[in-house]
């Protein structure tokens, strides 16, 4: 597509809209690590952007981020996306990258799960914009996540910061009809800027914070221009931020009375918005889906005491996501759900048939039986059902790379034996630093991983390396040769896999086994792609 062509409306998911945004944006590269609900952005560039931007997978969100720092310091537009717990692992480029001069626009996308449909926790990507002192954008559509995420690219350039945009599940994952303007073009390469507003040595370093800081009216001021207010007769008065107003207005159909509503799209916080708000009623209802961030900041906003409902006194509820059920409740006190629902029988996800986790599985089961009370760490993945029926083989499951360095920690108090298992793309994103810790300290450890050739659980994305070079970077790391076994995870060569966890158990210092086998879905995928 030319940019004199002006693109026709699709239907697409919000994850898609923000990927369709920044093409349209002029984006020089895209990077990001798999991680649900935020996935589809980068696969749908990989699949669209043709000759155009580079699109990669990176081993990990910090990598990913690092990667889009540097398109910017030349001048060239960038996009980074992850998950929320994806943003911890981000968090040090990420704050820093608002002290340094971005060139050309920093886009950061993160999707946040509300409801913990396939996350560990519902931590809030706001407080993250509100830490680094930066813009964040919180699309309420997928119409708006592709605006946003086009304007987000003219914000950070206008104000020299990167810019996060907000998603949440239900809009990174519901499609709707998006009307695209017209394509910009790629901007060209920048003058290589100033070393000193990049080299963040004390004294450069505080000098930049300073600017940051003086840059906060200007953030506001655009905030205040973005938010909606609508002032109405009624004395109550509804706060909405990003999808909840969908929620919110759905249930409005069924009011006979108009309330005040402010809806908030972006931060900071526009506070005179609210103070104007409050002055215009007798109580405030705040809707957002996820922390009560909006809700625990009115107070040190508004000159008077005014009721507030939300989260923190119990009108929403704390945990989970929003819904019109859920609002109308909040607004009116009324609760219409039936209190009869029959109870369905749980459904619990479980490894796909043929699966090699589950052989591993099973050979690891075997190879523990004459223990008394082993130890399991396991990792975030497809192997993380290992804690569930019928293997329960596994005691924990923490973040990306944590089985490693949970499973020396036990080891270093005394506990034995400990076994960490850990999947091949995720070792490479986060379990190699803590192999090497137990290398150099030759903690008494037995590393299982399980290596299915691909980034399984979020849809079969490539890993960085082929699973033939997955033992020479072991190796590479310290691992004694002697104490390093690939074998074929199946039915067949369990026996064998299952003498090789036991030696390895037995052995007092560092040993990995690789369980090797290619995803079954991963298969099916390669095989329809070449058919």
């Amino acid at each position: 597509m030319t940019t004199t062509e002006k693109p026709a409306a699709r239907v697409v998911l919000g994850d898609e809209a923000v990927a369709l945004g920044a093409l349209h944006a002029g984006v020089t590269a895209a990077y990001g690590y798999p991680g649900t609900p935020s996935t589809e952005i980068l696969e749908y560039l990989l699949r669209t952007s043709g000759p155009g931007p580079k699109v990669a997978w990176c081993a990990n969100e910090k990598t990913a981020y690092e990667a889009a720092i540097g398109v910017s310091m030349v001048g060239r537009r960038a996009l980074v996306t992850m998950k929320h717990v994806g943003l911890n692992v981000a968090a040090d480029p990420f704050i820093n990258s608002a002290l340094v001069a971005i060139g050309g626009g920093l886009v950061v996308a993160v999707a946040d799960d509300p409801g913990m449909h396939s996350s560990q926790n519902e931590q809030d990507s706001r407080y993250y914009a509100d830490f680094a002192r930066i813009l964040c954008l919180e699309p309420s559509d997928q119409q708006e996540a592709y605006a946003m995420t086009r304007r987000a690219f003219d914000l950070s350039e206008q104000f020299h910061i990167p810019v996060l945009i907000r998603l949440v599940t239900r809009l990174a994952h519901s499609r709707s009809v998006v009307i695209p303007a017209q394509p910009q073009a790629e901007s060209p390469l920048g003058v290589l800027p100033d070393g000193s507003e990049w080299t963040l040595l004390p004294a450069n370093a505080r000098r930049r914070y300073a600017d940051l800081l003086d840059r906060q009216p200007a953030l506001l001021a655009y905030s205040e221009q973005a938010a909606v207010l609508q002032l109405a007769s009624s004395e109550l008065g509804v706060i909405t931020t990003g999808i909840a107003r969908n929620y919110f207005l759905e249930y409005q159909a069924e009011l006979d009375y108009q309330p005040s509503h402010l809806h908030i799209g972006t931060y900071p916080i526009p506070i005179e918005a609210v103070r104007q708000l409050a002055g215009h009623v007798d109580r405030i209802v705040v809707l957002e889906d996820g922390y009560p961030y909006v809700e625990r900041l009115l107070r040190g906003l508004l000159p008077e005491p005014v009721p507030i409902d939300g989260k923190l006194n119990g009108r929403v509820p704390a945990a989970g996501e929003l819904d019109p059920d859920v609002v109308r409740q909040a607004i009116d006190g009324e609760d219409r759900r039936p209190a009869d629902l029959p109870d369905l029988a749980g459904r619990p996800p479980q490894l796909c048939r043929g699966c090699p986790h589950a052989d591993s599985f099973h050979a690891l089961i075997d190879a523990m039986v004459e223990l008394e009370g082993p130890l399991v760490c396991s990792d975030i993945g497809c192997y993380t059902l290992g804690a569930l029926p019928p293997f329960r083989a596994i005691q924990s499951c923490v973040c990306m790379g944590a089985s490693i360095g949970m499973a020396r920690g036990a080891v270093d108090a005394g506990y034995r034996p400990a076994i960490a298992v850990i999947g091949d793309s995720t070792f490479l994103h986060s379990g190699m630093t803590p192999l090497l810790d137990a290398v150099a300290d030759d903690t008494d450890l037995t590393v299982l991983i399980l290596d299915n050739h691909t980034v399984a659980m979020t849809g079969t994305q490539p890993t960085l390396v082929p699973s033939d070079r997955l033992p020479v970077i072991v190796q590479g790391l310290g691992v004694d040769p002697d104490h390093l076994h690939v074998l074929r995870a199946s039915h067949k060569g369990e026996a064998d896999l299952v003498a090789a966890i036991k030696k390895e158990i037995a052995h007092r210092g560092v040993s990995v086994v690789i369980a090797e086998r290619a995803c079954i879905e991963a298969v099916k995928r390669i095989r329809k792609e070449r058919s």
